[in-house]
């Protein structure tokens, strides 16, 4: 495996069976070979496999031998009937632990909505983060995303191309998830456009041409199938009114990209400062997810325009300028908020050279003394 992923699974497996989810190509199944090289794996991608299964879901349990204690069921969405047989496994054997990757959650909330009865936790795979990559090729992350195949590609601006059409090919088409493929390919080209920025769903309907509650189906769609995360606003200030509307981040940046026909960033230009503040917001979801930390992550903005890009709990500032130089003018929206509430850290990460503090203890922290500290816990 190229890459050593931080994600562990071996301290909750001693609790529970895991829900491992994930987009496509992120890495779980090399994951789970690597460190699970002896467990037995039942791949529903393989036809055979899932004909047998889907024919006679019981030949899972049928087959097991006592001598197995995990096994690993890749794209168990394919197939939610499985769950059944599963959940009975569980029940019947307290030693038996199962890992149930999949690169939608659509059907199985749908089929099962209680997903095992709490039978097992839900872990989330991202793409490839700071430490993962050793805390290199921040440029080339901004280019080209976090997704394995993609970062060691000799094609990366190809391979994101394939990426997007093999996902509306087989992820929206095959599972007839949207009922004009056309429509919904229009609606990412406009949704990718409006990355990061408050949903509008009356003005993306009218870019896409499709109806405002069609819009609001597809942002669905793509949660489900685990694209990308709505941002919610933090709507806590006493004086100054927040909005009530949430921002949406897709999951990767080369994808984004990929969707708008555009070959990466330049940097000192809006777009790259808009990919930054992306992978930001991208590294602080993954660290909260790896870590199992339930603090809030959100953002805050004010109907005069003040605005902090995330909130980590209500103590938590992080503003993101990628500027070799922070002015005076970048630290309003953070000292709007300092005015109406009492924060423990206030973080501008930049493209400054050297990390400072104002006199008002705000830190403007270069971007890769961030995420270092990030990963070592020092921020959040």
């Amino acid at each position: 495996m190229p890459y050593q992923r931080i994600l562990d699974l071996g301290t909750l497996l001693t609790h529970r069976s895991l829900f491992l989810f994930g987009p496509r190509q992120t890495g779980k199944t090399t994951y789970l070979h690597d460190k699970y090289p002896t467990a037995r794996f039942v791949d529903l991608l393989d036809a055979r496999t899932f004909r047998e299964l889907s024919a006679r879901p019981e030949l899972l349990r049928l087959s097991l031998t006592p001598s197995e204690t995990l096994v690993v069921i890749d794209e168990i969405q394919k197939l939610p009937a499985l769950l059944d047989e599963v959940h009975l496994l569980i029940e019947r054997h307290k030693s038996l632990r199962f890992i149930l990757t999949g690169s939608s959650a659509r059907k199985l909330y749908q089929k099962s909505t209680n997903l095992l009865a709490g039978r097992a936790l839900t872990v989330r795979m991202h793409p490839l983060v700071s430490p993962e990559v050793e805390f290199r090729d921040l440029d080339k992350r901004l280019q080209f995303g976090g997704l394995p195949s993609v970062l060691t590609s000799a094609i990366p601006y190809e391979d994101l191309a394939a990426y997007v059409g093999t996902y509306l090919k087989e992820e929206i088409q095959a599972e007839g998830l949207a009922r004009r493929i056309e429509s919904f390919s229009r609606f990412l080209e406009v949704a990718a456009l409006s990355n990061g920025e408050l949903l509008n769903f009356t003005q993306i309907a009218s870019d896409a041409a499709v109806p405002s509650r069609t819009v609001q189906n597809y942002y669905r769609i793509l949660e489900d199938t685990l694209l990308g995360y709505q941002l919610p606003p933090f709507r806590k200030t006493p004086t100054r009114k927040a909005v009530a509307t949430a921002k949406f981040y897709f999951f990767d940046v080369g994808v984004v990209h990929a969707l708008m026909g555009r070959e990466g960033v330049r940097p000192r230009t809006s777009e790259y400062g808009r990919a930054l503040e992306h992978l930001i917001f991208l590294e602080l979801r993954a660290y909260l997810d790896y870590t199992r930390n339930r603090t809030a992550l959100t953002f805050w903005r004010t109907h005069s325009k003040h605005e902090v890009d995330f909130l980590v709990g209500d103590a938590i500032a992080i503003e993101v300028k990628a500027k070799e130089r922070v002015g005076e003018q970048d630290l309003r929206g953070v000292r709007a908020l300092v005015a109406e509430m009492a924060l423990s850290r206030k973080i501008v990460v930049s493209n400054e050279l050297w990390r400072r503090t104002t006199d008002d203890h705000i830190e403007i922290v270069p971007v890769d003394e961030f995420l270092r500290d990030l990963w070592a816990g020092k921020v959040v």
